[in-house]
């Protein structure tokens, strides 16, 4: 099996490396862009504040007020049960 592609220069193959190392090193950069804390921290907290903004107004613009209610509830209920739980374990 003879090889089909023609013979390539050196200054062709030196090409290619080099624009290999360029596509390389830009992936590498991104790589780095994504994982890094700050920018895990901004795109979790854009996505919170995007799904409170969802599951809090509705599509004109109003407070949802079922919504909120239940929210609050939870924190009360969570706010007595540390509470009892403070009482209890801390009674001496």
């Amino acid at each position: 099996m003879a090889n089909k592609q023609p013979a390539r220069s050196v200054k062709e193959i030196e090409a290619d490396i080099s624009a290999t190392r360029g596509r390389l090193a830009r992936t590498v950069d991104e790589l780095t862009y994504r994982v890094s804390p700050d920018t895990l921290k901004a795109n979790a907290v854009a996505s919170l504040k995007g799904k409170a903004n969802e599951v809090t107004y509705d599509a004109d613009g109003n407070l949802r007020y079922d919504t909120l209610a239940v929210v609050l509830g939870g924190v009360a209920a969570v706010a007595i049960t540390l509470g009892g739980m403070r009482r209890i374990f801390n009674r001496g």
